[in-house]
């Protein structure tokens, strides 16, 4: 990665930035008291093992879109932040099994993503640098034989098939103190993986068998108000409004009246915030899969009619989520403009906040040229440039302006992990 790339951060491209100014500048003001409050939640409810959140910026507001438990991407972080990232790891590793040495890690199965696999290789190198020995075990059916996948950076993968020994997950006689998930189980819980002796990290009910994106937005509304409290903002300015519903079937067209609610009633309360701060923009609704990922299953729309004249097309897609499975319930989130842009062709760019424990250990942006300020930066079959953090997200400057860069990757940092903190009280409900 060149030198250019690793000092540049995307051009916030708005006017509409006073609301988020004050956010920032409140964030330094109470820097010392935000990290206390942090640390004394964690002592309550411990993070999650690992996540990454996608924010967006719109100026106005900085707010996360999503909160994924099951990371891929670790490839784009800065190679410099490696060691924070084996600190991290060990802590986490160490505080669900204190003298493990083995580790499992069960990955996806799709193991034709060579950008998936780079992410595996990534994790596999940040645990064995922190001391762990580390096997890679498949949950594809067909696999018999041990599968060595070769990855353009030289790096390799081994994939091998798990077996039960009672209540204990081996590879052979590799027998680990812990399985460590980086798959979301869309498509089920394994009955391979129920009822083992050993720890599995994150646990299997936070997987999107169990989980519901709803739930989560709502523990992370009552964390965001618990912090605006503190740090004296609105918390509407951190925390994307949200309505859900149940029951629904796409190509059936069940479930419609819900959905022309719910919209209408969510447009309604996005213009009033929008009336309070005087910003000029139309307001927009994301409707998504409530369980899921992938940026599957999702479209935007600025009225409530538009959510009832899809085409038979616009249907299908929002039929299945990802892996075929179909979608029953929905989630209608606030949409978050993203003013961030990178480069002459002023191509969209979307913060990712990873985290390793309760420890944010980078970021990178996804930068897209084909993409709007109001659309999913997530999409199948759209291609994205990462250009990593050069900063931590976890040293702000108070001797420069609120939204210079360091200052601004620590407010993505403080709002990244007020959803992964939404995401411990999550699995603290469900454990």
């Amino acid at each position: 990665m060149s030198v250019e790339h690793l000092h540049a951060v995307p051009h916030l491209t708005t006017a509409l930035s006073g609301p988020l100014h004050d956010i920032e500048s409140h964030l330094l003001t109470h820097q010392a008291h935000i990290e206390a409050w942090f640390r004394s939640e964690w002592v309550k409810t411990p993070a999650p093992f690992y996540a990454s959140v996608d924010l967006r910026n719109a100026g106005f507001k900085l707010a996360p879109v999503d909160t994924n438990l099951f990371p891929a991407g670790f490839n784009n972080l800065n190679e410099a932040f490696m060691p924070l990232c084996i600190q991290a790891a060990q802590a986490a590793v160490e505080r669900v099994c204190p003298d493990a040495a083995k580790v499992l890690l069960i990955p996806e199965s799709h193991t034709r993503n060579t950008y998936y696999m780079e992410s595996v290789a990534t994790l596999m190198d940040i645990l064995r640098k922190g001391g762990f020995e580390v096997r890679v075990a498949s949950l594809m059916d067909d696999l018999e034989l041990p599968q060595n996948i070769e990855l353009p950076s030289g790096r390799h993968v081994l994939l091998e098939k798990p077996e039960r020994d009672g209540a204990r997950l081996k590879i052979g006689d590799f027998d680990p103190c812990v399985a460590l998930l980086n798959n979301d189980l869309s498509g089920g819980r394994p009955d391979l993986l129920e009822d083992l002796e050993q720890k599995v990290i994150p646990p299997l009910n936070l997987g999107w068998a169990d989980r519901l994106k709803s739930e989560h937005f709502a523990h992370y509304r009552a964390v965001a108000r618990e912090f605006a409290a503190m740090a004296e903002i609105d918390p509407w300015l951190i925390d994307p409004l949200f309505r859900n519903c149940g029951e629904i079937n796409f190509m059936k067209r069940e479930g419609e009246e819900c959905l022309h609610k719910n919209v209408t009633r969510l447009l309604a309360d996005i213009q009033a915030k929008y009336d309070e701060y005087n910003i000029d923009k139309p307001p927009y609704v994301i409707i998504k899969a409530d369980a899921g990922t992938y940026g599957m299953g999702i479209m935007a729309v600025q009225s409530a009619e538009e959510a009832l004249e899809l085409n038979r097309k616009q249907r299908t897609r929002m039929s299945k989520s990802k892996g075929g499975q179909a979608v029953t319930q929905v989630i209608m989130q606030e949409g978050v403009y993203t003013f961030e842009t990178w480069g002459d062709q002023q191509a969209v760019a979307e913060p990712v906040v990873y985290m390793l424990d309760h420890f944010v250990v980078g970021g990178f942006y996804r930068v897209h040229k084909e993409r709007g300020t109001n659309e999913n930066l997530n999409a199948p079959g759209m291609h994205f440039e990462p250009l990593a953090f050069a900063e931590t997200c976890n040293v702000p400057d108070e001797s420069k302006a609120p939204d210079a860069d360091p200052n601004r990757f620590y407010a993505y940092g403080v709002i990244a992990r007020l959803a992964l903190l939404a995401a411990a009280r999550e699995y603290a409900e469900h454990p």
